[in-house]
């Protein structure tokens, strides 16, 4: 009992505020474009800061870890390889790119910094995660999205490059990097700029939190039903099923544990959608994902946790 409370203290608040975003949607207290501008600010202004708040209070040789960031790359690398080959079981050409891309792309830094720092005050072993994961992420979604775009067999070179300017330029990137390196340089933080800095980042989870709920829609999670629902279930429960026990056997432990989990079994992130969009697809199937990995890692994510609970490795 005491291991399942543990699970839903750390899952059920941060779903808890995604229902309160999709009630205030519900009474017109955010609309689309305020849902859309709260998702924009979060990403450049709050997170970033969250991160870089957290990486700097640290000592730099006690937060690297090589041996992480190379596993959640090398994660990464296998699960796209692994969602590419289950693509090839749908006929239709058009919809591969965004099963792929749906199938591997978590909601790692909203939902992932939220879950550890309910857990643990902190964004724990979130940036060295998402410097592992989510470059790569970004890269492998324009090449997929590219070859698999209907009506065009070649991959679009302007949009690749765009993507590494892209990662280049990506506030949180940047805001990791800054952290980092402030930490490595061990240069004080004034208790004026600690202060300013934890209170522009503690909006970061309640505000994107409930942006997410905002814009959740259940009608959209059954366009495209097979497709959807096998991309869900790689999501929330295959890649776990299958990475989980490797992490477990190279020692990875607690905080970093939890990271590898939120990397691998939360939800499908909102930026799959507009990513698809953007690039000729129709987004139907994207959405979908969205939908369902949202609702439903609410319960697999509480179930995750419990397992690893009960084991003791968390």
């Amino acid at each position: 009992m005491e291991n399942l409370i543990f699970s839903l203290n750390a899952t059920v608040p941060v779903f808890l505020i995604m229902v309160l975003g999709a009630f205030f949607y519900k009474v017109g207290w955010i609309d689309d474009v305020f849902a859309s501008k709260m998702n924009k600010f979060v990403f450049t202004v709050p997170l970033p800061v969250l991160l870089f708040g957290d990486l700097a209070a640290v000592d730099f040789e006690q937060v690297w870890n090589l041996k992480f960031v190379v596993f959640c790359f090398a994660v990464t690398v296998v699960s796209i390889m692994i969602s590419a080959g289950v693509s090839c079981l749908w006929k239709d050409r058009s919809v591969r790119g965004e099963f792929i891309q749906s199938s591997y792309r978590s909601s790692a830094a909203i939902l992932g910094i939220a879950f550890i720092q309910n857990i643990y005050g902190t964004a724990g072993m979130a940036p060295l995660m998402i410097i592992g994961s989510v470059p790569l992420y970004n890269i492998m979604a324009v090449l997929v999205l590219s070859v698999f775009k209907p009506g065009q067999p070649w991959i679009n070179r302007s949009l690749i490059r765009q993507t590494f300017k892209g990662i280049l330029t990506n506030p949180i990137i940047l805001g990791i990097a800054a952290g980092l390196i402030w930490s490595l340089l061990r240069l004080p933080m004034s208790q004026i700029l600690a202060k300013t800095v934890s209170s522009v980042g503690g909006i970061a989870t309640p505000l994107g939190l409930m942006a997410m709920g905002a814009t959740f829609d259940i009608r959209k999670a059954f366009a495209r039903a097979k497709p959807a629902i096998t991309a869900a279930f790689i999501k929330l429960i295959g890649f776990c099923a299958l990475f989980l026990p490797a992490a477990v056997r190279i020692g990875f432990r607690n905080e970093e544990l939890v990271a590898i989990l939120v990397m691998l079994g939360s939800a499908t992130t909102v930026t799959c959608f507009v990513m698809a969009k953007n690039m000729g697809h129709e987004g139907v199937l994207s959405s979908g994902v969205v939908m369902l990995t949202t609702l439903f890692s609410a319960f697999t994510l509480t179930g995750w946790l419990y397992l690893l609970r009960s084991l003791g490795l968390i």
